[in-house]
């Protein structure tokens, strides 16, 4: 626990004497990023730098749940044509086919859907195409 300022001692030679015996100590010598430029400097101040980093290390969205399964489905349709077995990719489209009838059924929030299933037939043709199976 930190101790408590001694009366008569100014706040700012306090801290720098507890600043310094730290360094003394070494407690600042193993931190990440030492000696390294503080990153986005060059960028204009934002508010919420800090949540959109958060979200962004943990791969979270903040779009409405029709563009969220939009935008999934495009990465299940690049994840399938990049599939490495035809049984992969009907995995991933079946799985991204039960979410956009589900969603059909029941509307979601935000824009217009604009999805339909895929054709998994269809896909796995093209891909025992490019496969040469």
């Amino acid at each position: 626990m930190t101790e408590r300022k001694p009366p008569g001692v100014s706040f700012e030679s306090w801290i720098d004497k507890q600043i310094r015996e730290a360094q003394e100590r070494g407690d600042f010598a193993d931190l990440p990023g030492v000696g390294k430029p503080l990153p986005h400097l060059s960028r204009p101040y934002d508010a919420l730098w800090w949540v959109k980093e958060k979200m962004a290390r943990e791969d979270l969205s903040c779009l409405p749940p029709s563009l969220a399964l939009r935008k999934e489905a495009e990465e299940a349709d690049e994840a399938a044509a990049n599939a490495p077995t035809e049984e992969a990719l009907r995995r991933l489209l079946t799985a991204v086919n039960e979410k956009i009838r589900a969603a059909l059924r029941t509307p979601l929030e935000g824009p217009p859907l604009q999805l339909t299933p895929f054709d998994i037939e269809e896909r796995a043709r093209a891909w025992r195409e490019r496969h040469g199976g």
